[in-house]
């Protein structure tokens, strides 16, 4: 027996002109009568598109969804909302997160949904779908993509954080162009978002650490059948979820924020996962700020040997246990009693399971690396935070000053970088302005800049480089990303000038340049702003009401929820 009256009911559920129209027009798909006579109406929310290949198989998907809701004594019905392909949008896909979450919230909240199966893979189809769904807290499921198989390369294994790698390789004469299209139909074999823990498998070890998914949702490749099974389980499951009144703000409570901040340290999660997080919480109403990702992981040692911190791959990791594996290892650390989308303590999700390979998975007392999670760091260029991945990082530059060369943007970088006459040497800090939220806008994954050409041919292969910006999760590199305010808000980062002494010392977690605070202000007062504005459409709205990237780059007029209920009728 349902527990609470379906939202469903309000629109099919009614007498008169009213119900004749809502369920008349259903019907022409032929529908039977008793389909929408009392049954939880399940809303599939599918981001499949070709132009999103991570997702390009998620209408296969959806129909495993189906058969788990109908199995369950549900009606499911499929909508798709707008899918951000991250390789192929332009200028970034982070500039329509907050996009797609509003049409994910409102429509949910239009139409006759009792509860949610939010489809999402690509980096930023699981933020912005979760961030929709909490704004209208209804019961939700999350059902992962799945990474792509390992790529098969001359012999070795291979995934997106070799692409950098390979770059790096062609800009210095070592790998041929016939060799990087041999490369590229090796690497993307299956389908599936990138094989290595880059931004979209972290966003999916997000969702199964806050209770999001059902166990094993993070790690189960693309092509393996069993992705299917979970697909359909998912399906039964949220038709419970809808009779047990289970909603989002029941599981995404302050402690549930906290296991999935400890568990991406011990995956090496992306740094992108801090804005994204923030950001959910902000909709759910959730207390969070950016210094709680150095506190709550305090201790947290690197388990995962995954690149791009370590040398395996999704697929690896899946076989090896899986984040119930992972979750185990850091059950001492972990809130056992957080509610999972199985109405259930999460710690049930993973306290059966078993590590079939140690080089994948480590213990806490023998971990693959003591550096793990994500310091962020203060100081007089970064007064609201910037953040660093230290596992990514090399250890010989965490303490480290240099002349900044700075590039003004993005363009300006793209044109001098591999200028053999920029002075610029291995001791130098790259820093890169106006790629932040507003500056860009959208915060381009743009911050682990290639190196210089010339110390690129001297064998150089990591500097110190800071901007205001992001960086793909299957990036590395001893890369400062985040810095807030970015320069398009008039934060330090903006009056820094080629020359300046910049100091980062990742031990004491500070970032400062070697400017007196009357020198900052001086350079502040005589600034010109240095960046496009649009005056028109979404970008617009984007630009006028972003926030910074220190409190998850949402719109503030988004934070909270409207809840599930529709004000006004439309007969």
């Amino acid at each position: 027996m349902n527990k609470k009256k379906l939202r469903s009911s309000e629109w099919f559920g009614r007498t008169g002109k009213d119900g004749f129209i809502y369920r008349s027009w259903m019907k022409n798909q032929g529908i039977p009568a008793h389909e929408l006579k009392g049954k939880p109406v399940i809303g599939i929310c599918n981001t499949w598109s070709e132009l999103t290949p991570c997702n390009a198989h998620f209408r296969e998907l959806a129909e495993s969804v189906k058969h788990g809701i109908y199995e369950a004594g549900g009606f499911p019905v499929e909508f798709p909302v707008m899918s951000l392909g991250e390789t192929l949008i332009k200028p970034t896909a982070m500039l329509y997160r907050n996009l797609v979450s509003m049409d994910v919230e409102e429509s949910i909240r239009a139409n006759p949904i009792d509860g949610v199966v939010l489809l999402c893979g690509c980096d930023k189809t699981t933020p912005a779908l979760v961030m929709g769904a909490c704004s209208v807290d209804i019961p939700t499921i999350v059902v992962s993509g799945g990474a792509m198989l390992t790529g098969k390369y001359q012999g070795r294994d291979i995934a997106t954080s070799d692409v950098w790698r390979f770059s790096e390789a062609q800009r210095k004469g070592l790998m041929s162009e016939e060799e990087m299209n041999v490369a590229e139909a090796c690497m993307s074999r299956s389908r599936g978002h990138c094989a290595v823990m880059g931004t979209a498998s972290t966003m999916a070890v997000m969702t199964e650490a806050l209770g999001l998914s059902l166990p094993e949702n993070a790690a189960i490749p693309a092509a393996d059948s069993r992705r299917k099974v979970l697909a359909h389980l998912s399906g039964m499951r949220i038709v419970d979820m809808v009779n047990e009144d289970l909603r989002l703000s029941q599981i995404l409570t302050r402690p549930a924020f906290e296991n999935a901040i400890i568990t991406n340290a011990a995956i090496g999660g992306s740094t992108n996962f801090i804005i994204h997080l923030l950001a959910i919480a902000g909709r759910i109403g959730v207390d969070l700020t950016i210094d709680d990702f150095d506190t709550a992981a305090k201790g947290i040692p690197l388990l995962a040997n995954l690149q791009p911190s370590g040398n395996y791959f999704m697929e690896d990791l899946y076989y090896a246990g899986g984040i119930p594996a992972v979750m185990k290892e850091l059950n001492q650390f972990l809130n056992r009693e957080t509610i999972a989308v199985s109405g259930k303590p999460i710690f049930e999700n993973y306290n059966n399971s078993q590590c079939y390979n140690r080089d994948v998975i480590t213990t806490v007392d023998e971990p693959f690396n003591l550096a793990a999670g994500i310091t962020v760091l203060k100081g007089n260029l970064c007064a609201n935070g910037a953040v660093i991945k230290p596992s990514a990082a090399n250890t010989a530059l965490m303490q480290h000053s240099g002349r900044a060369v700075v590039f003004e943007n993005i363009e300006d970088y793209k044109a001098r970088i591999d200028d053999l006459e920029l002075d610029v040497d291995e001791n130098s800090v790259l820093v890169l302005k106006n790629v932040g939220p507003k500056g860009y806008p959208g915060m381009p994954e743009v911050g682990n800049m290639s190196l210089p050409k010339k110390l690129l041919e001297k064998g150089i292969t990591d500097m110190v480089r800071i901007s205001d910006g992001r960086m793909s999760g299957t990036g590395f590199g001893t890369v400062v990303l985040h810095v807030s305010p970015e320069a398009a808000a008039g934060g330090t980062i903006s009056i820094v000038k080629d020359g300046d002494i910049i100091t980062l010392d990742v031990a004491n977690k500070t970032l400062n340049i070697q400017l007196t605070d009357e020198e900052i202000a001086g350079r502040k007062a005589a600034l010109q702003p240095s960046y496009p504005l649009t005056n028109r459409g979404y970008t617009w709205l984007y630009q006028q009401n972003v926030e910074q990237a220190h409190l998850g780059a949402d719109f503030g007029f988004l934070k909270g929820g409207s809840g599930s209920e529709v004000l006004r009728d439309s007969h």
